[in-house]
């Protein structure tokens, strides 16, 4: 049964999108612990799932999280990666947020979703619910981002940037509808104020009283997830467009034509991309990018147009047919 979230005038003002580095990390955490499929991570995955089992014999928090993340429906906590609170927040800043729940509203949290869960065993309830829980789940999340996540969290960061960018302008340019018909095929914008998602264990309908939706995009999820407890900002998880684990291949005779690396930034471009971007996603430096992305530019290929302060490049018709052969 769809869930019906009312939207206001003033909602639609207040909506925004946001990038959240620890639910990043929480996702890639259900990942590597073969929780959900791998999909496209799974070259990525296979090659960090040692360093992994090897954080989990030094931090049994990330076990433990099992039980009250990434599970079906609403059976999930919300203090351990809350809804960012700026467009752009650093791993640091959200984790300190964590850090600071306090233990009441943590165990209350813990407590609501163990009642709707298969039991779970003693030695992980007894630490779910002890007094270092918030602590300890920080720690473990800490260590996973500095161990795993951050090496390659340009790239991820680059996707869904990419994302963001060319949601938040087709939504400016076209209005709702626009914006979130490809988001997934379970959320729906319906005349009258109305967005439609499907999402099991969740009833409705929800009104966001003005405050907004935050649209939170990620590069591991294949499916759709919501906050919408009373405690936290509304929010909505969706899977970011153009989800890659390395660089698409280009054909082999285009580089040799134009050189790999601008063969590359030609494959990259099926989604639109700043300089900056696009060097997390390659592994370049933004200067060494540039050169190649001014040449694209003077044959034609490529295209840019103005957002803000930052310049989006997205590959001409002349570039698709190159690209296609």
């Amino acid at each position: 049964m769809p869930v019906s979230i009312e939207v206001t005038p003033q909602d639609l003002v207040a909506s925004r999108f946001a990038i959240s580095p620890l639910i990043e990390t929480m996702h890639a955490q259900w990942v590597l612990a073969g929780r959900t499929g791998a999909g496209v991570h799974g070259t990525w995955a296979g090659r960090w799932r040692k360093t992994y089992r090897e954080l989990v014999r030094e931090h049994p928090a990330l076990q433990a999280a099992a039980a009250i993340s990434g599970n079906a429906g609403s059976a999930n906590v919300s203090f351990v990666a809350p809804p960012p609170t700026a467009v752009d927040v650093s791993f640091e800043e959200e984790l300190a947020a964590m850090r600071e729940t306090p233990l009441e509203q943590a165990r209350a949290e813990i407590v609501k979703v163990l009642a709707v869960r298969p039991p779970a065993p003693m030695t992980v309830r007894e630490f779910l619910l002890g007094p270092e829980v918030v602590r300890r789940l920080a720690d473990a999340y800490q260590a996973l981002w500095t161990e795993i996540i951050s090496h390659e969290w340009p790239r991820f960061r680059a996707i869904l940037q990419r994302d963001v960018a060319q949601r938040a302008g087709r939504l400016a340019a076209y209005g709702w509808a626009a914006a979130l018909e490809d988001l997934s095929p379970r959320v729906h914008w319906r005349r009258g104020g109305h967005i439609e998602i499907e999402l099991r264990s969740i009833s409705g309908p929800y009104r966001l009283g003005g405050k907004g939706l935050l649209f939170v995009p990620s590069a591991f999820m294949t499916s759709i997830a919501a906050y919408l407890e009373d405690a936290w900002p509304y929010a909505m998880i969706y899977p970011a467009r153009g989800i890659a684990a390395a660089p698409p291949a280009p054909d082999a005779d285009l580089s040799l034509l134009i050189g790999r690396s601008r063969a590359r930034i030609l494959a990259e471009l099926g989604e639109p991309a700043t300089t900056t971007q696009l060097a997390a996603l390659l592994g370049q430096s933004v200067g060494t990018t540039g050169e190649h992305v001014a040449a694209l530019r003077r044959t034609g290929l490529i295209a840019g147009t103005r957002i803000g302060r930052s310049v989006m490049y997205a590959r001409t018709p002349l570039g698709d047919a190159l690209i296609t052969g």
